[in-house]
């Protein structure tokens, strides 16, 4: 959370930088603010809307089934480990719910560590034994625990905020140069002039959407770096709850799942990833192999006191 509010504090502080330095180069004070307001609105306002719905639209999306009442041996052992992992961390029992797949995964999501929802997939639960399933949810308590839900909903406010503003100042002050650049005898009358204003108009809308492309690509870079991160997090989360062990055998396990079947508004949630064929730099999770290793050299490290 320490570093979401850095990055925050840094985002605003930049924006409010470039601000000044538009207003030295005659661009509009209330046009500069108008692109923070928006910038902040449409970049934040999507984000924290995402996180509100998050449960619901996962339950729904997925076509999940919430164990109210537990109707079967499984659904009972599932509540209990559940139950049990949550009090062992510290935050209130999550919503549980079974959704039919036959990839190997499960996830979490929710607005807040103690109103969230953990679910597994039909996969998971007919392909690994009852000590990988302890590790996967331990897995998923750990993400509930960390509070990576509200952190990668920060992270990706901020830098959607960053995108619109960045763009639409460039945008802005380039649109304006090419056009004086075009048409210098109409500089003294370009507000008042339809047809500087039509050409400054179309410039700023290509300019700001290749900018928005751009930007946006390098915003995914940094957003795919936090989530993978935070699967490392999750996975030395597990193994405190559960033991290294277990957590290892899991991992394994997920070698063998089918490719994972999740809609890609959710597949930043699962512990199984989809796999990035182009660049590793753009995938939301880190290589199986490399999570087990962490987790070997976490071990190591805990035997040697």
């Amino acid at each position: 959370m320490m570093r979401a509010t850095l990055l925050i504090i840094t985002n605003f502080s930049v924006m409010i930088l470039i601000g000044f330095l538009l207003m030295f180069t005659g661009i509009y004070p209330h046009n500069v603010i108008k692109m923070m307001v928006t910038a902040c609105v449409v970049g934040f306002g999507g984000a924290f809307t995402s996180l509100f719905l998050s449960k619901w639209i996962a339950i729904r999306s997925i076509h999940a089934k919430v164990i109210e009442r537990p109707s079967n041996e499984m659904e009972y052992w599932l509540i209990n480990v559940v139950k049990y992992q949550s009090y062992k961390v510290g935050i209130e029992m999550p919503t549980v719910a079974i959704y039919p797949a036959y990839d190997i995964n499960a996830f979490a999501t929710g607005a807040k560590r103690n109103e969230s929802l953990v679910a597994i997939s039909s996969g998971l639960l007919h392909n690994m034994n009852r000590n990988e399933v302890e590790a996967v949810l331990a897995h998923e308590i750990s993400h509930i625990d960390n509070g990576d839900m509200v952190t990668m909903t920060l992270i990706q406010g901020v830098l959607n905020t960053f995108v619109i503003f960045i763009s639409s100042a460039v945008s802005l002050v380039l649109s304006k140069v090419i056009s004086n650049m075009l048409m210098p005898n109409m500089e003294n009358h370009r507000y008042n002039n339809y047809r500087y204003n039509q050409i400054n108009a179309k410039l700023y809308s290509s300019i700001s959407a290749a900018l928005g492309t751009l930007f946006g690509t390098f915003a995914s870079l940094v957003t795919m770096w936090f989530s993978r991160r935070r699967e490392f997090y999750a996975d030395i989360g597990a193994a405190k709850i559960v033991g290294a062990d277990k957590m290892i055998s899991a991992l394994e396990r997920l070698k063998s799942s089918y490719e994972p079947q999740e809609p890609n508004n959710l597949i930043t949630l699962c512990i199984h990833g989809k796999k990035d064929f182009f660049v590793e730099l753009f995938a939301s999770h880190p290589p199986l192999e490399q999570r087990i290793n962490a987790l070997r050299r976490y071990h190591n490290s805990i035997k040697k006191f």
